[in-house]
């Protein structure tokens, strides 16, 4: 607020002061309210002034846009100017690492080849063990009793996907000590 702004509140809030009748403290206030507002809304139309009506129209309709349409206008307008998609990073993370030796390369590609997660899929079982292999399906699982029958009387059936080779080998060991019948895929 300028200095004469302030001088000018400040001889009007005496003014009201001296004014002993309620009628006209009332007038007074809501002028003041009044000229509180139409200053607010002159400063907001100050700052928006400087843009161009041609900007002001393109970020009327832009506000006007969903999301969606939002978001196809960002994709088209980094397609029209060639701007390329960042990672999240942007330019703030390091440089690429360099190429591996293609030496290195060829020593992998066998380790790559060996696979090391495995999927254990349940085939059937014996019908005298049928409670053990409920028994040790709950425990592996974290099922309920009930789950745990239904998900063993609906032979064959994924057991747990992505196990790694040792942990893979010693269910089936469990389950086949069991009586079950149990692939690692």
């Amino acid at each position: 607020m300028s200095l004469s702004c302030r001088y000018a509140a400040q001889c009007c809030a005496r003014q009201l002061r001296a004014t002993s009748t309620s009628s006209v403290r009332t007038v007074s206030s809501s002028l003041l309210q009044q000229q509180r507002i139409t200053r607010r809304h002159n400063s907001t139309e100050a700052a928006a002034a400087p843009v161009s009506p041609k900007i002001a129209g393109i970020v009327d309709q832009i506000s006007q846009l969903t999301l969606l349409e939002t978001a196809d206008l960002v994709s088209s307008l980094k397609t029209r100017l060639n701007i390329p998609d960042l990672p999240v990073g942007g330019f703030a993370s390091g440089p690429a690492p360099a190429a591996a030796a293609p030496v290195e390369a060829e020593e992998a590609a066998p380790a790559a080849a060996e696979k090391t997660l495995f999927n254990l899929k349940l085939m059937s079982f014996e019908a005298g063990s049928k409670p053990k292999i409920i028994k040790e399906v709950k425990n592996l699982l974290g099922l309920s009793l009930v789950e745990s029958k239904k998900f063993v009387e609906s032979a064959p059936k994924m057991l747990k996907e992505s196990v790694p080779k040792e942990e893979a080998e010693k269910m089936i060991e469990t389950l086949k000590g069991l009586g079950a019948t149990v692939t690692m895929e």
